[in-house]
């Protein structure tokens, strides 16, 4: 019985080759919709690891606490725009378990000069904790001592973006900057983050104190960001951290919140589950076109049927099964959508290696889309193949002997 089967395949792979141009425009519809699928769902496993990079280079596992709220219909004030955070809030916060970091954040927009250099960038008022959550390391020069910041000194700590537009390729570490007209010295130099939401780059760091009391001159805060070792760790401190404002800012049972807090574990998984659905998307839109490979397949093996008609009439003379002719040209079916199948992951693989090279995207390989969409292309040439199969197997002999 094995002989038979391994008869077939030879006598599947004579066919293809005997009428090559054929079953090359055969296998054309499940070459391109495996490659399709392979390198669209590449893209966007690319566009969810790129998102997850991004979240997780603002800050991993960390909570931001936010004035204002946003739940409540109708006009209100947009979260941030109320002074209802207060540094006592922040002394408050970081005592609570669990909480490895927490800092208090101002944040502004201020022309800096450089003598006949200027650049418009955000001005962040924070602690050396912040720069810790927020994975913001020093490349060049150091961060302020703790005299600094007690003294309210004008030092600051400037990214990449800023040092090239007021710097060029000199070094920015020692020299006097203005801000808003307030000389400035510069310390350090941040590591270059790249663009992630926003240009990271693009910022300067100055001691909380020096920012909130000597330039904004105000008592509240805009930001309080809090981390955690653990990511299990975060719902239980969103709960601390809700129940212990509510009980400082003394609001009621009832009434709404004038805080709003933001999960970071929470943002990646809804921005998971929204890339995830676009890559399926992708997936299901490529997948369509191996539906029309396994048509094409379909009706290859219709018309095989029709020209063999003599041979099958004459197999099935010599004792030919109906169970034999359904396997053979469910054989020749699969080997087209197997060969197919194979030249489709190269081309897939191929493509997903190459888009990185011509454009912005990045690509991520994966077994999955590889592995199913061979197996889905084999599981169609098996389904579309049956029909033709069975076509040939119900052939009458006699009839097909006489068959011109």
């Amino acid at each position: 019985m094995t002989n038979i089967y391994i008869e077939s395949i030879f006598m599947a792979w004579g066919s293809i080759l005997s009428n090559k141009m054929r079953s090359l425009l055969t296998m054309l519809g499940i070459i391109i919709g495996v490659a399709a699928v392979i390198a669209l769902m590449s893209i966007g496993y690319g566009v969810q690891n790129k998102i997850e990079s991004n979240i997780s280079s603002l800050g991993s596992n960390t909570i931001t606490i936010t004035p204002g709220t946003g739940r409540k219909p109708g006009i209100r004030p947009a979260a941030g725009s109320m002074q209802t955070l207060t540094y006592k809030d922040y002394l408050a916060i970081k005592n609570l378990p669990n909480i490895i970091y927490a800092a208090p954040l101002v944040n502004t927009s201020y022309l800096v000069v450089n003598g006949n250099k200027n650049w418009t960038t955000r001005v962040y008022g924070c602690t050396e904790d912040y720069a810790t959550l927020s994975s913001l390391n020093v490349s060049e020069g150091r961060f302020w001592t703790t005299k600094e910041y007690n003294s309210r000194a004008r030092v600051c700590i400037i990214g990449k973006t800023v040092a090239t537009g007021l710097f060029g390729d000199e070094s920015p570490v020692g020299q006097k900057i203005r801000i808003n007209g307030n000389p400035f010295t510069v310390i350090g130099e941040l590591e270059e983050k790249g663009y992630s939401f926003m240009d990271q780059d693009d910022r300067i760091l100055i001691p909380f104190t020096t920012v909130q009391e000597r330039m904004l001159h105000i008592t509240y805060v805009n930001n309080i960001v809090i981390s955690a070792d653990n990511a299990d760790d975060l719902s239980q401190i969103e709960s601390d951290v809700t129940n212990l404002l509510r009980t400082r800012h003394r609001i009621q049972t009832g009434k709404e919140d004038d805080f709003s807090i933001q999960n970071s574990q929470d943002l990646m998984e809804t921005m998971k589950s929204t890339t995830q659905t676009l890559t399926i998307f992708l997936g299901s839109i490529a997948a369509i076109s191996l539906l029309v490979g396994g048509i094409g397949i379909m009706n290859i093996m219709l018309v095989s049927v029709t020209e063999r008609t003599r041979e099958i009439g004459i197999r099935k003379a010599l004792g030919a099964t109906y169970n034999m002719i359904i396997v053979q040209f469910l054989i020749e079916s699969v080997t087209v959508s197997v060969a197919g199948g194979l030249i489709g992951v190269l081309f897939g693989i191929a493509i997903s290696k190459i888009i990185p090279m011509v454009s912005t995207l990045s690509t991520v390989l994966s077994v999955t889309p590889i592995l199913g969409s061979f197996l889905f292309s084999v599981f169609i040439g098996l389904v579309f193949g049956l029909y033709p199969a069975q076509k040939a197997a119900r052939l009458n002999p006699i009839d097909a002997l006489h068959y011109e």
